[in-house]
């Protein structure tokens, strides 16, 4: 299990601006499948995402409990979304990509690297707690505690005032489970890195989180046998998205419409992101 230092702001704050894009595409390079979200297509999934066998790599697939194991496949992976999103000339053009809340210095550069080899003018690489707030967070504001549970990964993740207070991550997720596995392991362990996150927590954040609801994320949200077990231990309500296993990606193309607005670009999004 692991956890990040308080305070740590990722990425660029969009309320920089980025000038001259006028097109642009959302990413979440997932351990089970990339998703895209792409103006007026809406989701994209890549089913190469689960293994190419032209690399001959042997990974399987070329993310793996959160980090890039076959680099070369997910250039072929993000080059072929990029060409449906974006075409051939990829100038005033703008990627937002999550990445976990965790994601070690030397993954962000990485996919960074990647996505500038795309031909792309503008990036942001962002964290997949901020990518989910922003389109199911309370409008309200305060503090917020994410729950992503992912194929590969679980992690905790408490918001305050947009920024990373502190964050849990542990590489257990629903493909550790069998096929008739009932899910105990992967809720004791979202369970067990909200609680060390509360004994930790000075401020009274995680308490008023919890009182709001956590937002449950990923796949194994979709899963009622999940959602209910946490609910119930909490002893609080669950906020979900109408599809959590989209929540990052629609949350990563809201901050696409956003910043393709401040950048001037019209119409930046035509219609919501579905």
């Amino acid at each position: 299990m692991h956890s990040p230092h308080n305070g740590r702001r990722q990425g660029r704050s969009i309320r920089n601006g980025y000038r001259g894009v006028t097109r642009g595409l959302a990413l979440d390079l997932g351990s089970s499948c990339t998703r895209a979200w792409i103006p007026g297509l809406g989701i994209v999934t890549d089913a190469e995402s689960t293994g190419d066998p032209e690399s001959g790599s042997g990974h399987g697939r070329p993310v793996r409990r959160g980090r890039i194991v076959d680099p070369e496949s997910c250039r072929r992976i993000l080059s072929r979304i990029a060409g449906t999103a974006l075409g051939t000339d990829r100038s005033e053009t703008l990627i937002v990509l999550s990445h976990p809340v965790l994601a070690g210095p030397e993954h962000r550069a990485e996919v960074r690297a990647l996505l500038t080899a795309l031909g792309t003018t503008s990036i942001i690489v962002l964290d997949s707690a901020r990518a989910a707030a922003a389109y199911a967070g309370p409008q309200e504001g305060g503090p917020l505690l994410v729950v992503d549970i992912g194929a590969e990964l679980t992690e905790a993740t408490l918001l305050v005032d947009g920024m990373v207070r502190d964050a849990r991550q542990a590489e257990t997720g629903l493909s550790d489970l069998g096929p008739d596995e009932p899910p105990t392991a992967v809720v004791r362990t979202a369970l067990d890195m909200i609680m060390e996150m509360w004994r930790q927590d000075r401020h009274g954040a995680v308490l008023g989180a919890l009182r709001k609801g956590p937002l449950l994320a990923g796949g194994g949200a979709l899963r009622p046998d999940v959602t209910n077990r946490i609910a119930v231990r909490l002893g609080v309500p669950v906020r979900l998205a109408d599809d959590p296993a989209t929540t990052v990606v629609r949350g990563a193309g809201l901050i696409l419409g956003s910043a393709l607005r401040k950048a001037g670009a019209a119409p930046a999004l035509p219609g919501p992101v579905r």
